[in-house]
């Protein structure tokens, strides 16, 4: 709190250091002057226009841009009907708040009864227009039941210093355009059009489309009497509604089997790829045990060799000395020191000499 006195006080200071010998500041270093605090939505204007006891006196276009005189904003007016407030209107609205640095916006707003007898029926009554339009972030003041065309009783009323508007001739009420004393007076100060967006171009969306809108309306509950759709027609809207989830059922079921079908594929590829590698090893070590030059093979013939290794006997080398056969021993009788007389075989005696000789001759 302490600070903010402190702070107070320097500034009173520096005023009274700057001002002259008459109490005022110098002119050389004008005060900058802030907009004042806008409430919002934006007020509506008085209907006896702006109380003043100064005169009325316009400003220049170099006046404006150079933001002079300081004491008081450019009283910048634009007027329309503003039906279905839509991002043309609101881009207009930013055009005419950016003319110069310092803007009061007045925007003008027809009534119903001037709308219908020269543009024709509107969507929204005069009420919810001109409630739109005060909601707009650039406007600072709305004024109700505007002039179609506007006069230099109303300009002085409500002291507008420009008229902003697009440049394009606006010929309406046996006038080729509105906007021409406004323009040879030197007050007119043009805008663009977005193009793309109006509200002729929405409703003919609208119309276009009626039936997508009728059927969404009653799906959202608002009556056939109310929508003004014929028994017929509500009985049409309900079949088609029908149709239209049905189909709508049968392309979500489509895009899952899709879906699925896609999942499998790239499964199968997955699965495939798997089976090409385990393939080429399995192709691999069987040719690495059953090939021609496998390890079968080899086995087979280091098992054959010892086979006939072992069914094969050796043979004796021939300079190796011939044995000589011993006798057999003789059997000897038990406690006997000698041998028993053994009978001599036919033809032998007993010393075993061949006597089969002798005989013969």
């Amino acid at each position: 709190m302490e600070m903010q006195i402190a702070a107070k006080s320097n500034t009173r200071k520096r005023r009274r250091d700057n001002a002259g010998s008459n109490g005022t500041t110098d002119d050389a270093i004008p005060l900058k002057i802030s907009r004042p605090t806008l409430s919002f939505p934006a007020p509506f204007a008085n209907e006896n226009g702006v109380i003043t006891e100064k005169p009325y006196q316009r400003m220049t276009f170099e006046e404006a841009k150079g933001g002079k005189p300081h004491d008081r904003p450019v009283r910048v007016y634009a007027d329309g009907i503003f039906d279905m407030f839509h991002s043309g209107h609101a881009r207009a609205l930013m055009q005419a708040k950016g003319l110069f640095p310092n803007t009061y916006l007045i925007v003008g707003v027809c009534n119903d009864d001037l709308t219908h007898q020269f543009k024709g029926f509107t969507v929204m009554n005069e009420e919810e227009r001109y409630d739109a339009v005060r909601h707009c972030r650039y406007v600072d003041e709305v004024v109700r039941n505007a002039p179609w065309s506007l006069s230099s009783k109303f300009l002085e009323k409500h002291r507008i210093d420009f008229v902003a508007h697009d440049d394009i001739p606006y010929s309406s009420a046996g006038s080729d355009d509105v906007y021409r004393h406004i323009k040879e007076a030197g007050m007119f100060a043009p805008t663009q059009r977005t193009e793309g967006i109006s509200t002729s171009d929405i409703i003919t969306r609208i119309v276009r489309d009626y039936d997508v809108y009728a059927r969404r309306n009653l799906q959202r509950g608002y009556t056939a009497k109310e929508l003004n759709v014929s028994f017929i027609n509500e009985k049409k809207y309900n079949l088609q509604e029908r149709v239209d989830k049905v189909k709508q059922k049968v392309k979500d079921v489509e895009e899952k089997s899709k879906e699925f079908v896609q999942k499998v594929e790239e499964k199968s590829i997955d699965l495939i790829q798997k089976w090409e590698e385990k393939s080429r090893e399995f192709i691999g070590n069987f040719l690495e045990m059953f090939g021609p030059e496998g390890a079968l093979k080899h086995m087979l013939k280091e098992g054959k060799g010892r086979m006939l290794q072992a069914i094969t006997p050796k043979q004796s080398p021939s300079s190796s000395p011939t044995r000589e056969r011993s006798p057999s021993p003789s059997f000897r009788w038990p406690f006997s020191k000698t041998s028993p007389p053994c009978s001599p075989k036919p033809g032998l005696d007993a010393t075993g000499y061949d006597t089969s000789d002798d005989d013969t001759e």
